[in-house]
């Protein structure tokens, strides 16, 4: 499947391209160097259906043996000679059918140390006009959500557990809650691309079913 980039096509989704390049052009993220962990990469990728703009998300399958059923961005880890976007942009491609280029590459946000050991690099790349179904490996994906971009754009709920001193981040989504890093990817996102502001986020914690 392939998700086509358009500029000016008369839906908007050029103007939107353009606001959200615009917005991350100026942006100075926050990279950690640790190499003693798992480096992988996730990618934001915002699509067009209907004239809006929406985020792809997927649920993992419950079969998986690490964060069963939980909301995810497409990712995982890198490739021995990977950059930080061929790994989102591979990953993107095998779990949703969607196909980008190098072009499309809209920009890297902050990296996030996760409790499982992994050091995340979140890459935002454009999907624009989504022209045929997305499918994934059913092993892996359990479904891929086309969520409005609008949806996605709250303020979020920050918890206390007593497990840390760190807050937990988490958004509502649909029927329930997605939580840090998907949701910290998500939040910080939203509001560079949509409003222009530098909002970090890797000091928020995870929830404790995510540690593992």
């Amino acid at each position: 499947m392939q998700a086509r980039s358009r500029d000016g096509d008369g839906d908007g989704a050029g103007d939107d391209r353009a606001s959200i390049e615009a917005n991350l052009a100026g942006f100075r993220r926050i990279p950690m160097q640790r190499p003693v962990l798992r480096a992988a990469s996730v990618a934001l990728c915002p699509v067009v259906q209907q004239g809006a703009l929406h985020l792809l998300i997927t649920r993992r399958a419950a079969s998986l043996r690490n964060h069963p059923g939980q909301w995810a961005l497409p990712g995982g880890s890198r490739d021995p000679g990977e950059s930080v976007e061929e790994t989102a942009r591979r990953e993107l491609r095998e779990e949703t059918g969607v196909e980008v280029q190098a072009a499309d590459v809209l920009g890297v946000l902050d990296d996030y140390v996760t409790r499982s050991g992994h050091l995340i690099t979140p890459v935002v790349v454009w999907g624009g006009p989504v022209v045929t179904a997305m499918t994934g490996p059913a092993s892996e994906v359990a479904k891929i959500h086309v969520i409005p971009l609008a949806d996605l754009d709250q303020p979020p709920q920050l918890l206390r557990i007593p497990e840390s001193d760190r807050l937990v981040l988490r958004l509502p989504l649909l029927a329930g809650f997605v939580y840090a890093p998907t949701a910290a990817f998500i939040y910080q996102f939203c509001q560079l691309a949509r409003h222009g502001r530098t909002t970090r986020v890797s000091q928020f914690d995870q929830p404790v079913f995510a540690w593992r």
